[in-house]
């Protein structure tokens, strides 16, 4: 099988040698996104914000693949601060519907650019 390179505009532009997200068939895997503004290259400021960013950014690459964050069928997110897992958790509510996806929240020591959440994703499209 070939693979496919996906990338979006609507979301930042890869922080290293890497690309937004590889779709390989019907399968697409999503690298991690933190809380970058796309346009201004700015980290977004505290966890909410970030959080919500991250999120954003996961649904362009999403879309440029062809498919949305309803597709995603595996979730990662690390937090640098596990004492945010509950907004974690409220804040996917606004971006995940059930069934939810499979999904590891683990703490990490630190995160690219100083951020403080990150997530990637594997999404498999129907077509």
């Amino acid at each position: 099988m070939s693979k496919e390179i996906i990338h979006s505009d609507n979301a930042p532009k890869a922080v290293g040698t890497y690309s937004q997200a590889v779709k390989v068939g019907n399968t697409v895997y999503l690298s991690g996104q933190i809380g970058l503004d796309p346009v201004s290259g700015e980290l977004a400021e505290g966890f909410e914000a970030q959080t919500h960013r991250v999120f954003q950014n996961l649904r362009a690459v999403c879309q440029a693949a062809g498919g949305d964050l309803s597709d995603i069928v595996k979730l990662g997110v690390f937090v640098v601060d596990l004492a945010n897992f509950a907004k974690l958790n409220e804040i996917m509510g606004e971006y995940f519907t059930a069934p939810y996806p499979a999904r590891a929240a683990v703490q990490a020591a630190a995160l690219p650019k100083g951020a403080i959440v990150e997530a990637d994703a594997v999404m498999v499209l129907s077509k």
